[in-house]
Order: structure tokens, then C-alpha cells, then sequence
């Protein structure tokens, strides 16, 4: 019998990730899970190439943090009534590496996540964060599509 002691859900706050959130709450609750929602900063662009001074650069990524800590607060209120076994991470980086980094420091045994559905050449050009996360990851991984 799979052990789903925990389950590990990423979010981007889109439409697409509040969707998967109810079965990544689901399977928490069904299981007795610990769930662990994570968010990722996508890792800006070093803007200090282009001559912007250090200290704004500081700043910019200071309120970036800020903006994704009220983020997943809102996340938080919206979604998570009555389940109280949780954790919430924002990590900055590249959003399927740092996924990956965290099921395995975690031991999680199951990660959830929307899909994009991204096409084309964005697709192309930048493959999908889920999509790379099926592909390398060492557990289970649930992927949710909008309906």
C-alpha cells in the first residue's frame, strides 16, 4: 500500500494551481497528510547587468518576496479551511529544480501541480516546469489540467 505521509504541492497562484489545490487537499485529508504548498520565484534576470544600482536591485527582489508572501497568505485564506496540517515555502530559483530539490529533502511522497498548457514555441523554447518534474522526479506526480 503507498504511503502518502507527504505530499508536496507547488503553485504559481494561477487559476490552473488553484484548481490542482483541491486534490493536492484532498489526498492530504484522505491520507493524513502533511502537505507542504510551495511557491517558486521564478529567479530574475540579474538586472544589475544592466547597470541598475545594487541597493534597487536589492529592493526589487525584497518586494518581490513581499508580493509572493502576500500571495500565498491570500492562497492560504481562500483554500485551506479546516486542515491545519501544513507548511508554506516560497523558494526562489528555477521553479522545477527547486521543486525537485524540495520532494527529495523532504522525502515527499507525492507531488502535486497544475498544468500550463502551454503551447508552440513557448513550449518549445522553455518545455513546462510539470512536465519536467514527471519526468525526473522520484515519486508519484499528479498533474491536474483545467477543465
Amino acid at each position: 500500500m503507498p504511503n502518502f505521509d507527504k505530499i508536496l504541492f507547488a503553485t504559481d497562484f494561477s487559476e490552473s494551481s488553484g484548481h490542482a489545490f483541491t486534490y493536492a487537499l484532498t489526498l492530504a485529508k484522505q491520507f493524513n497528510s502533511r502537505l507542504t504548498i510551495m511557491h517558486v520565484i521564478n529567479e530574475p534576470v540579474d538586472l544589475r547587468g544592466f547597470y541598475v544600482p545594487h541597493v534597487s536591485f536589492e529592493n526589487l527582489e525584497k518586494e518581490i518576496e513581499e508580493g509572493a508572501q502576500k500571495m500565498m497568505n491570500t492562497f492560504i485564506t481562500q483554500n485551506i479551511a479546516g486542515f491545519a496540517n501544513y507548511e508554506t515555502a516560497i523558494v526562489t530559483g528555477v521553479p522545477w529544480e527547486e521543486i525537485m530539490k524540495r520532494a527529495e529533502t523532504d522525502g515527499s511522497s507525492c507531488i502535486v501541480l497544475g498544468t500550463q498548457g502551454r503551447s508552440g514555441i513557448d513550449h518549445l523554447l522553455f518545455g513546462s516546469t510539470a512536465e519536467r518534474v514527471v519526468r525526473k522526479a522520484h515519486c508519484p506526480v499528479v498533474t491536474v489540467r483545467l477543465p
